[in-house]
């Protein structure tokens, strides 16, 4: 099993959109790249920590190329869009991803260079050394499963999860 670490927006559209996938075990919500020990949500969304709204995916490279994994990450959220994805703007929604070890980190490199050929402009997504990592309120935890009806999971995560179903078919779990 591998673990990846992203941040690409609101965690609450990447926890939904990996967990549609075939071959992903676990999906985390939760706090990395900051500077403060275990923030709370609320924290967070001030923009003053330094950490970003992010989800670790473990997945079975067997069943999802580590490739696949990272071109959806590059394909459900803008990587030209500086501290923001929409309308969600602060650095807690910047594009990054982090990097356990430097397999990662080549890894991570390489997706970002396959991105710049489907993306006009210049893509942002940092690239940066895993740190600690906290784990979000349980709340947040499977948002979309547990909240399909509220306006943000409608206007906003529900066409990721539909433009991943479409763009990598093959790769969604069966209805």
């Amino acid at each position: 099993m591998t673990t990846f670490t992203i941040a690409g927006g609101c965690f609450w559209c990447l926890d939904a959109v990996y967990r549609t996938l075939q071959g992903v075990s676990e999906v985390v919500s939760g706090y990395t790249g900051g500077t403060v020990s275990n923030p709370s949500y609320e924290a967070v969304c001030t923009g003053t920590t330094g950490h970003a709204e992010a989800v670790q995916v473990t997945f079975d490279p067997a069943i999802i190329p580590a490739e696949v994994v990272l071109d959806v990450f590059f394909t459900l959220h803008d990587p030209r869009q500086l501290n923001r994805q929409g309308a969600d703007v602060g650095t807690q929604y910047r594009s990054a991803m982090f990097f356990a070890d430097d397999e990662q980190r080549v890894a991570f490199e390489a997706a970002r260079d396959r991105a710049a050929d489907y993306w006009d402009g210049t893509i942002v997504t940092t690239i940066e050394p895993l740190g600690a990592w906290f784990d979000a309120e349980e709340y947040h935890q499977d948002f979309f499963a547990k909240n399909p009806g509220q306006g943000y999971c409608l206007a906003v995560a529900l066409p990721k999860v539909n433009k991943i179903r479409k763009s990598y078919a093959k790769y969604v779990l069966a209805s």
